[in-house]
C-alpha cells in the first residue's frame, strides 16, 4: 500500500469529523468514516482494495485498538454505577429475552440461519455511543445510573458472546480460545495490580514522564499485541483481546496521559483507518441485487429498539430504553468477522450496519427529546474514542 493511498484514506476519514462536527446532531464520527470507505472502496470509486494485505493488517491493528479503548471506557470503578448493577442487569436480561425471540423470528423470516447472531446484535448496546450522549444531555439520578449499568453489562456480554454466536459450528473451539484470552487478561490484571501496589507502576510513570519514554503506552501496546496474537493462535477474534485488555485497564485505573496517548494513536490514525477499511470492504451492489437485505437491516434495528423498551417493566422511562438500544461496536465487529470468515450472505454485512444505524438514529432522537425535559448544566462528553462498543 503506497503513501498516496494512505493519504487518501486519512483524507476521506476526515469526513467523519466533518459530519460529527455539529454537536447537536450527536452523530458518531464513524458514520462519516464508513461513508468515506464506501466512496473509495468496492461500492464506489474502487481506489483502494480492502483485501490488500498491508491495508488489512493496519485495519486489524485499528480494530484491536478501537476495542481496547472501548473496553477501557466501561465504568467499572464508578461506585455509583456499581450500586445500580442489579437494576441494570435486570434491564439487560429483559432486553436479551426479547432479543432471543426476535432473533429466532427474523432468522426464520429471512432464511439466513443466523438466529444466535441476530439475538446478540438485538440485545447489544454501545457504551461508547450511549454514555457520551447521556452525559451531553445532563442525565442524572437513578434512571441514568441504571442506563449506564445496563449498557455496560450488555456491551460487555455481547462482545464476549459474538464470536460464539457468529459461527455456532465452531463454538466449542471458539469458547476454549475465548477462555484462554480472558484467562490471560485476568492474569494481566493481577500482575499489573501487584506492580501498582508495590509502587513499580508509579515509579515507571514518573520515569516515563521525566525521560519522555512513553513506557505506559509501549507496555499497553505490548500486552495488546501479545493478547491479540494469542487470539489469532486460538482462532478467536482480536476484538475480544482488545476489549478484555481494555477492561483490565479500566479496572486498575487508566492514567490520564495514557488515555491521551491512546486517544491520539487510535482516533488520530488507526481507528479511522479501520472504519474506512470496513466501508471499503462493503459492496452495496449486493444490497441492490438482494433488496431483501435492506429490509433485514431495518428489521434488526427496529427489533433492537423494541427489545430495549422492555426495561419499562422495571420502571425505566421509555426514552431511556430507546437510548439503551444504541449500538455500533457489536454490529461493526459482526460485519468485520463475517466478512473475514466468509460467513455472511451477499449484502448481509451491509444489512447489519444498516440495522446499527437505525438504532443510532433512534438514540440520537431519544436523547434530543430527553434533553428537552432535562434541567441543569450540561456536562462534557467523554474524550474517548469511536463509538464501536
Amino acid at each position: 500500500m503506497s503513501f498516496s493511498l494512505l493519504a487518501l484514506v486519512v483524507l476521506v476519514g476526515l469526513l467523519g469529523a466533518v459530519l460529527a462536527g455539529r454537536s447537536s446532531w450527536h452523530l458518531p464520527v464513524v458514520v462519516g468514516e464508513l461513508l468515506g470507505g464506501l466512496l473509495i472502496g468496492a461500492s464506489g470509486l474502487r481506489f483502494v482494495d480492502a483485501g490488500e494485505p498491508t491495508f488489512t493488517a493496519l485495519a486489524n491493528i485499528g480494530f484491536a485498538l478501537t476495542m481496547f479503548v472501548v473496553g477501557s471506557h466501561i465504568p467499572i470503578r464508578d461506585r455509583t454505577v456499581r450500586s445500580a448493577l442489579g437494576r441494570g442487569a435486570v434491564g439487560a436480561v429483559l432486553a436479551a429475552a426479547v432479543a432471543v425471540a426476535a432473533g429466532l423470528g427474523i432468522a426464520a423470516l429471512f432464511g439466513t440461519g443466523h438466529p444466535a447472531l441476530y439475538a446478540v446484535l438485538i440485545a447489544s448496546s454501545s457504551a461508547a455511543l450511549v454514555l457520551p450522549i447521556a452525559a451531553a444531555i445532563g442525565l442524572t439520578g437513578p434512571s441514568s445510573l441504571q442506563l449506564v449499568a445496563q449498557v455496560a453489562i450488555a456491551d460487555t456480554l455481547c462482545i464476549v458472546a459474538l464470536p460464539l454466536a457468529i459461527d455456532p459450528v465452531n463454538a466449542a473451539p471458539a469458547a476454549l480460545g475465548a477462555l484462554a484470552v480472558m484467562g490471560i487478561a485476568v492474569l494481566a490484571f493481577f500482575g499489573l495490580l501487584a506492580l501498582d501496589r508495590l509502587g513499580v507502576r508509579q515509579r515507571g510513570h514518573k520515569l516515563s514522564e521525566r525521560r519522555k519514554f512513553a513506557l505506559e503506552l509501549r507496555i499497553s501496546l505490548l500486552l495488546l499485541f501479545a493478547l491479540a496474537g494469542l487470539a489469532q493462535l486460538t482462532h478467536v477474534s482480536i476484538m475480544l483481546a482488545g476489549f478484555a485488555l481494555g477492561l483490565v485497564v479500566a479496572a486498575i485505573g487508566e492514567p490520564r496521559r495514557l488515555a491521551r496517548q491512546l486517544f491520539a494513536v487510535t482516533d488520530g490514525f488507526f481507528g479511522p483507518l479501520f472504519f474506512v477499511w470496513l466501508g471499503a470492504s462493503i459492496q452495496l451492489s449486493h444490497l441492490a441485487a438482494h433488496p431483501v437485505m435492506i429490509l433485514l437491516g431495518v428489521c434488526l434495528g427496529a427489533a433492537a429498539i423494541v427489545a430495549h423498551l422492555a426495561v419499562r417493566l422495571v420502571g425505566q422511562p421509555l426514552l431511556l430504553g430507546v437510548m439503551a438500544a444504541g449500538q455500533l461496536g457489536v454490529p461493526v465487529a459482526a460485519a468485520t468477522l463475517g466478512t473475514q470468515l466468509h460467513l455472511l450472505r451477499p449484502g448481509e454485512d451491509a444489512a447489519l450496519l444498516l440495522g446499527a444505524l437505525v438504532t443510532v438514529a433512534a438514540t440520537m432522537l431519544a436523547g434530543s427529546l430527553r434533553a428537552r425535559h432535562t434541567t441543569g448544566p450540561t456536562s462534557s462528553t467523554q474524550s474517548g474514542t469511536h463509538p464501536a462498543g
